[in-house]
């Protein structure tokens, strides 16, 4: 999203971004130039506390993410021409109600396709909510889907939406993807099969980063071999202290030196040796492409920055669209996709030894060279265009 905005201001356009308050967000819209108008609470500590998978909660955290569309997001779009909205669905749905209100344009963007409506593939699964065992149309399965969303958050939206004077939702699912939703992930890396849904599909947004590397990991880089990355960026660990042992010392099984991401499991050193490095937040697209293997959890962003770096992956899925990207990165042959979200030592060195063979280097590099740099760059050509 900050992509975007970069994008979009040097179009000449002025930017709002509304965002959680978290310390990081607000730090990465400074350094692009964009001011941060804080909705919610702090990413960060909720996710830290929510169990994966547990719908515990989920009601009350729903309802304030609604209320915040209609009250801060609201107040943040007066005098703007287009609203463009992305995260969960009480926060698509709501921002598009909002936009309705206001007479403005509504863009839905999805930074993964697991959640847009495809004969396909099958629906995610909601929190608290299973799909009907054996059921194996995938029509029938999203139909299921439309009505679960409805149950969970139709209520509270069209609550919201009467109180401004807005007619109630009958499909609040749909209602927030609109007809013409964007997908922005790489033709490549994500290709979209064309479905009932005109779904326009614009390249990942990747946005520009020319932060140096910090001095003391560049002499660590050029002190030696070129190190694997081990990083599980915004996502949880139960355990990260095991899981940041079996990932050093699987890299180490393989020879390589280790680069380990902090990120927001807290992933540790797991000694004092002088073959590791520890980074907290730092230019991932510099650093990957100094990688022999970079292993993670398989989000779209980190999956599209390794890929464009040319780096083999270890993707060790942890939940959401994670098992896509893996699925993704083993099929186009530019890495592994890891067996499950616990690694082991061995489990991880296995993977790796594939990873850093010599066909699956050349096989990322060649993938690399395929992937596009300008998706954001066509998304706001597209919004002014159609304003």
């Amino acid at each position: 999203m900050v992509g975007l905005a970069v994008r979009l201001r040097q179009s000449g356009a002025e930017v709002r971004v509304c965002a959680p308050p978290d310390e990081e967000f607000a730090r990465l819209l400074a350094g692009a130039g964009v001011s941060l108008i804080p909705v919610g609470r702090p990413v960060r500590r909720l996710v830290a506390s929510v169990e994966p998978g547990s719908a515990v909660g989920l009601a009350e955290r729903a309802a304030e993410l609604i209320a915040a569309q209609f009250g801060t997001v609201a107040a943040a779009a007066e005098g703007c021409d287009a609203l463009v909205a992305s995260g969960p669905l009480p926060v698509t749905a709501s921002a598009r109600s909002v936009a309705e209100k206001l007479g403005v344009r509504s863009v839905h963007v999805s930074h993964q396709p697991v959640v847009l409506p495809s004969p396909y593939q099958r629906p995610p699964a909601r929190r608290g909510r299973s799909l009907s065992s054996g059921v194996t149309d995938n029509r029938a399965l999203w139909d299921e889907d439309a009505r679960n969303a409805n149950e969970m958050f139709g209520a509270a939206v069209n609550t919201h939406r009467a109180a401004i004077g807005l007619p109630p939702l009958e499909n609040v699912r749909d209602y927030a993807f609109t007809d013409r939703p964007w997908l922005a992930t790489d033709p490549a890396l994500s290709p979209w099969r064309p479905t009932e849904l005109d779904v326009v599909q614009t390249g990942a947004w990747i946005r520009p980063d020319e932060r140096p590397l910090p001095p003391e990991l560049v002499a660590f880089l050029d002190a030696g071999t070129p190190p694997v990355f081990v990083g599980f960026g915004s996502t949880p660990l139960g355990a990260p202290e095991d899981v940041a042992r079996a990932a050093v010392e699987a890299i180490r099984e393989q020879g390589a030196r280790a680069v380990v991401s902090q990120g927001w499991a807290g992933l540790p050193l797991i000694d004092d040796e002088d073959d590791c490095f520890a980074v907290g937040e730092v230019n991932h697209q510099a650093l990957f492409a100094r990688m022999a293997a970079v292993v993670h959890h398989g989000s779209a962003g980190t999956t599209t920055t390794a890929a464009l770096a040319g780096a083999p992956q270890v993707v060790v899925p942890q939940g959401a669209d994670h098992p896509y990207w893996a699925g993704r990165v083993s099929e186009l042959g530019i890495g592994v996709a890891h067996d499950g979200p616990t690694p082991t030592a061995a489990s991880l060195s296995a993977a790796l030894k594939t990873a850093l063979t010599p066909e699956t280097r050349a096989r990322a590099k060649a993938v690399a060279g395929t992937v596009r740099t300008d998706g954001a760059t066509v998304a706001a050509r597209l919004l002014i265009d159609a304003l």
